[in-house]
């Protein structure tokens, strides 16, 4: 294994998974969802969250692929279209409600199930998160040891993601919901970045495209 190209990409995957998850963007979604709950259950709260936002991007980190397979669908299919999807994931982080506006509306007329809607489905782990750790973990492309390594790297972002749910009272005073609002957009600028990357990369597997590296 080539330690400095694989270093590189677990970076960029970091930096992939950090932004469709989100952590300060539900944030907002946590103070909501918990507002009814006693202040000595907040950690439980939190922690029965991103809990099950890794066991659904778990499984689908270990048999999404192979579920699209056996369904006849090629995985550069599913990145370009995973990618477009991303893309518009991230206009709407950009231009349009930040990502707690738009789930904290939807719950209001929800009946709120605990931490499991609307904090670890779609906040934590949200559309956008799913099909990057599908994308991510090509059988084709990458063999256990990767896979084992992306999936350290998703459970290091689900952490961080916990850490800053469990302070997340004082992190929304220190920066306010102005402060949310410009993180998640500039994340949102990312995030459409990758999905672009997604889908040239989709395009090259599929043979439409053929990417060559620029000279050094």
């Amino acid at each position: 294994m080539d330690w400095p190209i694989a270093l590189k990409d677990l970076i960029r995957e970091f930096i992939t998974l950090f932004v469709v998850i989100d952590p300060v963007g539900s944030i907002p979604v946590f103070l909501f969802a918990s507002a009814a709950v006693p202040r000595r259950l907040h950690m439980s709260f939190a922690l029965r969250a991103t809990l099950v936002a890794a066991l659904v991007l778990g499984l689908f980190l270990v048999v999404g692929q192979i579920v699209l397979e056996g369904m006849g669908l090629r995985l550069g299919a599913f990145q370009i279209a995973g990618g477009i999807v991303l893309f518009l994931f991230a206009l709407s982080m950009i231009f349009g409600e930040t990502k707690a506006a738009s789930e904290i509306k939807e719950a209001e007329h929800t009946d709120l199930s605990g931490a499991v809607f609307p904090l670890a489905i779609p906040s934590i782990a949200s559309p956008g998160a799913i099909l990057a750790v599908v994308i991510l973990t090509d059988n084709h492309k990458t063999g256990v040891v990767e896979q084992a390594m992306t999936a350290g790297v998703l459970v290091l972002v689900l952490g961080i993601t916990f850490l800053l749910l469990l302070l997340a009272s004082q992190i929304q005073r220190l920066i306010g919901q102005t402060g949310v609002s410009v993180i998640s957009r500039v994340m949102g600028l990312i995030l459409a970045t990758v999905a672009v990357d997604a889908v040239l990369e989709g395009l090259e597997q599929m043979g439409i495209l053929a990417l060559s590296a620029a000279p050094v």
